[in-house]
């Protein structure tokens, strides 16, 4: 095989992580002769400084012309001045719009070595895993009208629109049930039908989809019970489907559950397979270019690149099994180290991967 592969690191922290990603992905693909190509570009504050925008529009080409894209983070104080339509993060969503990347898939997987490290008791976590597939091109982020208006008293009133198409639930229900049928057949729908018109709309497209799908069980919660569920019982979800608002929150607290954001990977599908990977995780600032920050989340949105848009399952399994054996060696970034650990920087942490991978049977 032959593939290309867009690198845009962005901002804060992105350029060192996804230098040790891009370690990864060369290894593996001279271990399995991928034969991949791999190329960089700019995208958020980076772009900003060298172009004026947050996203060029030759880098949009060259995204929609590459296989996969691998982002690293976006976003920074530095831009904070900016108007909203001009700060980094509009590239980001521009990124997910111009790819039409409407199925964002956020696993929140529990390695055993991290129990301790959960914000939660290890018996409420251990054996964690997760799905939650998150609507990612409509809902409010995207509706239209939107904006800050002066009402006629004087005050202003900022407004958005929340809006899904029947259309537009449907494919990611599909995606979802999809996933869960491969999965362990448990499928929950997340809205608050009880209260907004469109996710009323949102469980009846759900149910109806449900039909076509037998073998997988399809529940229902409101958004304020599932982000307390995930709490109290996160092992009782198998995959989670939800709009845009909701998949962002509820994907964060997820994250949380596994002992570190810094260990979740994400992929955002388009109807093609092309997909974008990138660490659930910000920027990060405020470690930028102290060499601490973890780059097992970006390195895991390897694998998944490698499972979902590449095709290639057994090198996705090498780099998870390797950041498993990181981990079971006691090596930990400090954002997941506890007492008895051998705290690690971001390129040892990569290169204790790609040794890994050198040492696979």
């Amino acid at each position: 095989m032959s593939a290309h592969v867009l690198l845009l690191p962005g901002d804060g922290i992105g350029p060192e992580i996804v230098a040790q990603a891009r370690r990864v992905l060369e290894r593996v693909s001279d271990q399995f002769g991928l034969n991949l190509t791999l190329s960089e570009d700019r995208v958020g504050g980076a772009s900003i400084d060298a172009h004026g925008v947050p996203l060029y529009t030759d880098t949009l080409a060259r995204a929609r012309d590459a296989d996969a894209v691998l982002l690293g983070a976006v976003g920074g104080p530095k831009w904070d001045q900016l108007a909203m339509d001009q700060r980094p993060e509009k590239g980001l969503l521009q990124l997910r719009a111009g790819l039409d990347l409407f199925a964002n898939l956020r696993p929140a997987l529990l390695f055993p070595e991290l129990a301790a490290a959960s914000s939660l008791h290890a018996e409420l976590v251990a054996g964690l895993d997760l799905l939650i597939v998150r609507e990612l091109t409509g809902g409010i982020y995207f509706g239209e009208p939107r904006g800050v208006r002066r009402l006629d008293n004087g005050e202003r009133q900022g407004f958005n629109t929340y809006v899904y198409a029947e259309t537009e639930i449907e494919r990611i229900g599909r995606v979802a049930f999809e996933l869960a049928r491969q999965r362990g057949g448990k499928l929950c729908s997340v809205d608050k039908a009880n209260v907004l018109e469109v996710t009323a709309l949102w469980r009846e497209v759900m149910q109806g989809l449900g039909a076509e799908y037998p073998d997988v069980e399809l529940s229902h919660m409101y958004v304020d019970n599932a982000a307390m569920q995930l709490v109290r019982a996160p092992k009782q979800f198998d995959v989670i489907v939800t709009g845009n608002l909701f998949g962002d929150v509820l994907s964060d607290i997820a994250a949380m559950l596994t002992g570190s954001i810094g260990m979740l990977p994400s992929a955002s599908l388009n109807s093609s397979g092309q997909g974008m990977y990138e660490p659930v995780h910000g920027s990060a600032p405020d470690i930028a270019g102290k060499g601490i920050a973890n780059p097992l989340a970006t390195i895991l949105s390897v694998a998944m690149m490698l499972r979902h848009s590449l095709h290639q399952p057994a090198a996705a399994d090498a780099v998870e099994s390797a950041v498993g054996e990181v981990l079971a060696a006691g090596l930990r970034t400090v954002d997941i180290a506890t007492p008895g650990d051998r705290v690690i920087s971001t390129e040892q942490a990569g290169t204790a991967v790609v040794e890994a991978l050198d040492v696979r049977p």
